[in-house]
């Protein structure tokens, strides 16, 4: 799984970049065949945007946007919500 982590307008220490790696690695648990997977860390008017994008076989796209004064807990809103459409599609592809 490749991934991207990307910031606009700040700058993201290593560490934060390291973490949110370790956090979003942890998807595959919930459906192995993710290929990719984009994180963009925006910062506006006091508040964090956290969008992650992840693209799975045979078309398959979960995106979630989440936005929080703490950049961390964005982060974590902002993976419950890819994790749930994640685990959906995937019992969707499992009824069929």
């Amino acid at each position: 799984m490749n991934i991207s982590v990307t910031a606009r307008h700040m700058d993201v220490p290593e560490e934060f970049r390291q973490h949110v790696r370790d956090k979003v690695e942890k998807l595959e648990r919930y459906f192995d065949k993710i290929q990719t997977v984009e994180v963009t860390l925006d910062h506006e008017a006091d508040e964090v945007t956290v969008e992650i994008l992840a693209v799975a076989n045979h078309k398959a796209q979960f995106v979630a946007t989440s936005r929080d004064g703490d950049m961390t807990c964005a982060l974590d809103q902002c993976l419950h919500k890819v994790s749930e459409q994640i685990r959906r599609h995937k019992d969707k592809v499992k009824e069929h």
